[in-house]
């Protein structure tokens, strides 16, 4: 069966790994048709937009794409590129599987850890007031006239709202990813103690999805005591299921315990669409040096294949993955064990697809 996908290089370092990723794919016995739009940077250049109407209409189109990473401006410019692209596909899944690969420098062992982030709502849903402003000025004077607490004047203002509907459907994903992978614990993480009317929403409507899933053991833990215990003992985790901003921390906290970003893969689903994407950054200073880990991509492009129902595809790419990291001879400068020089980021490219040629022909 052939796919047609739509790919989206990013800026900085993405051109690099995704055309790695592409290499590898392209080896992975999955027939692959591209249709390449560009976002971020280069089509605000070209287009005066980070995200022109050809990159939706695309993936209209085809409901899947393979993202490289894009720059986001921190504090200024347009709103992030990822941030859009969920809200118009409700993309209210972000999926993050968190897995230690023999090889790789880290202080923990047996993590397996994965992330299912609520990604629509939240104090990311965009629904924010600036300090000056008339609009901001009037929030206040509306809520001082109606709450106890007062907000002092010179604030900036950004609302948290978590839905039941919100809620329900990413508990549900997490139930059934767990069903279809075969895990064994959803854990719901919150902060219901303080905000009782937010995330309160949000763990009473987990305890509620969770009585339909009786072969799945269910938890609630507190988001700081989370932290404490991702710290001392990973490995008793199995599925977190969080809020937006929960779940964006503590993606990378889990990244963090299995060795960083650089083997991190994320998916962000929703009903109709899906988007696969590393979970690193553009890195621009290390644009075209040929030198970034591109297996985070790569990672990610094994969900995809997953998604796809390509599973022997996924699981042979995963598995030459695994071994290049295990071999250590052909990695980048971050999972590099000994004292020989670091791959670049095509080499890996390489080492992945003779990987992937030797355990064919076994």
């Amino acid at each position: 069966m052939s796919y047609r996908i739509t790919l989206i290089p990013g800026d900085g370092v993405g051109p690099e790994v995704s055309q790695a990723t592409i290499r590898v794919l392209d080896a992975s016995g999955v027939t692959i048709h591209w249709d390449t739009a560009d976002a971020g940077e280069p089509a605000q250049a070209r287009y005066g937009t980070p995200l022109p109407d050809n990159v939706l209409a695309s993936i209209r189109k085809n409901k899947i794409a393979l993202k490289g990473p894009v720059t986001t401006p921190v504090g200024y410019g347009f709103r992030s590129v990822n941030f859009a692209l969920r809200k118009t596909f409700d993309l209210y899944a972000c999926l993050r599987p968190c897995k230690i690969f023999a090889g790789v420098p880290t202080r923990y062992e047996n993590v397996d850890i994965v992330i299912v982030r609520e990604n629509t709502e939240d104090l990311y849903s965009g629904i924010e007031f600036e300090k000056g402003t008339p609009q901001q000025a009037k929030f206040i004077e509306f809520v001082n006239e109606i709450s106890q607490e007062k907000i002092r004047p010179d604030s900036g203002i950004s609302i948290k709202a978590i839905s039941e509907m919100g809620s329900r459907r990413i508990v549900q994903f997490a139930f059934d990813y767990a069903l279809k992978h075969d895990r064994k614990k959803v854990t719901a993480i919150h902060k219901a103690n303080i905000m009782k009317y937010s995330d309160g929403l949000f763990l009473s409507v987990a305890r509620e999805v969770a009585q339909g899933y009786p072969s799945v053991e269910f938890e609630d833990m507190i988001i700081d005591t989370l932290c404490m215990q991702l710290v001392r003992r990973p490995e008793t985790f199995d599925i977190l299921v969080l809020p937006n901003l929960y779940g964006d921390l503590i993606s990378e906290l889990c990244a963090g315990l299995i060795g960083g970003v650089g083997v991190a893969p994320g998916a962000n689903i929703g009903r109709d669409y899906a988007i696969f994407e590393p979970t690193h950054g553009s890195a621009p200073h290390y644009a075209g040096q040929n030198k970034v880990n591109p297996m985070g991509m790569m990672l990610s492009a094994v969900l995809m294949l997953r998604h796809l129902g390509e599973t022997k595809a996924a699981d042979r790419m995963e598995m030459a993955i695994a071994r290049v990291i295990a071999e250590g001879k052909k990695v980048t400068y971050d999972l590099k064990r000994d004292d020989g020089p670091p791959a670049g980021t095509s080499e890996v490219a390489d080492a992945v697809i003779e990987a992937m040629e030797m355990a064919h022909a076994k």
